[in-house]
């Protein structure tokens, strides 16, 4: 179990088996979040949500609703063979 000691600051010192585990570095940020029965998770916050911008790509534009069923009513058309010939 990895531990610190409070400063008379409120400070403390993140062992390093525990920076390591978070992949934390000087400056990065962390966040406190409040579990049940008065514990806390330590979490890495060294990203924001507009470091997230183009992690996912923009789906292709598949066109108008008209565009749709047109491609499908003649893909459709090519599906049937006319027999009575």
């Amino acid at each position: 179990m990895a531990t610190a000691t409070l400063t008379p600051k409120g400070q403390i010192t993140f062992p390093v088996k525990v920076r390591a585990s978070l992949d934390l570095d000087t400056g990065d940020r962390i966040e406190f979040v409040e579990l049940a029965d008065g514990k806390f998770a330590i979490m890495a916050a060294t990203h924001s949500a507009k470091d997230l911008k183009g992690l996912i790509r923009k789906p292709v534009s598949t066109g108008s609703i008209d565009d749709m069923n047109m491609a499908i009513a003649a893909q459709g058309s090519k599906a049937f063979v006319d027999v009575s010939k």
